[in-house]
């Protein structure tokens, strides 16, 4: 299956495909659960609170998961490394957010704290196992492809998350087509059944799609430094390592620089995506076109992303993303004067343009800060997680392998 075509987008193995398609897996939470689907949803369910305090509430609920998401990222990240267990977390961090993204299925109006715990569980499995995912990409990536291959992930995702997404409406729109109820003299439960059967499907779409990373995808090997042994205490060497890594940095500045960046422009992204609905809502545009333009977001979303991984070999990748960056800004002061719905159809195609790209080249940028010619001294053993949840794992930066 390797032609130039997938070569020429660094998808010619089938580990780099399986990789990649764990974007196409996680990006259905992202599309449908934080963006699109559930935040408008979660109004409804909240109804008693009134929109403002419910508004809060969501807000709190979210900043709490992604809280304790980055405080053990990086006690989880060490662990992982000690016992090479990278793709074990990741696959229990999916776990824990796909069923726990399902079990929205049982949230009735009233149910909003059941609600908001499960969508909080549902951020750490997301931040969390896309950590792991990421951190796999320097081993994934062959010379020279970080980032082609960062930039198709996000393209993928985009085109999985639109997917989802698409099919997701149509259940909400027309639950006719796929016999659900509809019309009037509903009960609540047969009237949200719709939205409800949607959130289940991203739950079983996120479980799916990860088998394949978790099948084909090798695990890196078990690295120790010549202070520890392979009995130590799993908790004493994660703190260590931790430690370690915080001084190691210094070495490595532009390295920490980034770390430090990353930490607040990511959050500055996240803010946008995750509070668009709610903004839009509190502006009263119409609902239909509102969610028609996240989805028209997720496919232009997907040549803009490899788009950006072509620009970023010709211009470099720095450059990309301060691009990327200057966009977000601009986005967000035009936000500040939208009053009609075309506003926020334009601010929308706006953010595909380089949500993608700029996320993609970001991770790409950080992992490939540690020149490969010095692979065989110093090992990247965690790179950077600057993913759609805003969560991080700080690198780790190792000698030889122990024999």
């Amino acid at each position: 299956m390797s032609t130039p075509w997938l070569r020429r987008f660094a998808l010619d193995r089938p580990e780099a495909r399986a990789w990649v398609l764990y974007d196409w897996a996680n990006s259905a939470f992202w599309t449908t659960v934080v963006t699109a689907v559930f935040p408008v949803y979660f109004i409804d369910l909240a109804r008693e609170l009134g929109r403002e305090r419910a508004t809060e509430r969501f807000t709190q609920a979210t900043t709490l998961a992604l809280i304790v998401s980055a405080l053990v990222a990086p006690v989880l990240g060490s662990l992982a490394d000690f016992r090479a267990l990278k793709k074990t977390m990741l696959g229990a961090f999916a776990l824990l957010g796909s069923l726990a993204t399902a079990a929205l299925f049982f949230a009735l109006p009233g149910d909003w704290l059941f609600a908001l715990v499960c969508f909080a569980l549902g951020n750490v499995g997301a931040a969390a196992s896309t950590a792991f995912y990421d951190a796999l990409l320097p081993h994934v990536a062959r010379e020279g492809e970080m980032d082609r291959l960062s930039s198709s992930g996000f393209a993928i995702g985009y085109l999985g998350g639109g997917l989802c997404l698409a099919l997701n409406l149509a259940v909400i729109l027309r639950p006719q087509w796929f016999g659900l109820p509809y019309g009037d003299g509903l009960t609540p439960a047969q009237a949200t059944l719709p939205v409800r059967v949607a959130l289940l499907t991203v739950g079983l779409w996120w479980l799916v799609f990860t088998l394949p990373l978790l099948l084909r995808v090798k695990e890196p090997p078990r690295l120790l430094e010549s202070d520890e042994n392979a009995g130590a205490s799993v908790l004493k060497v994660s703190f260590q390592r931790l430690g370690e890594t915080l001084r190691e940095l210094r070495r490595y500045r532009q390295a920490f620089t980034l770390l430090i960046a990353a930490l607040i422009f990511n959050d500055g992204i996240q803010t946008v995506l995750r509070m668009a609905a709610l903004y839009a809502a509190a502006k009263d545009l119409d609902r239909g076109v509102v969610v028609g333009t996240f989805l028209a977001v997720q496919f232009v979303g997907i040549p803009c992303a490899f788009g950006f991984g072509a620009l970023a070999e010709r211009f470099g990748t720095k450059l990309m993303v301060v691009t990327g960056l200057a966009t977000f800004c601009l986005i967000s002061v035009l936000a500040y004067f939208m009053s009609a719905t075309w506003h926020f159809v334009a601010l929308g195609l706006l953010v595909a343009l380089v949500q993608g790209g700029t996320q993609a080249l970001t991770r790409s940028m950080f992992a490939s800060l540690v020149p490969r010619a010095q692979f065989g001294e110093i090992f990247i053993k965690r790179g950077l997680v600057t993913d759609a949840g805003g969560m991080m794992i700080l690198p780790r930066l190792v000698g030889p392998q122990k024999a």
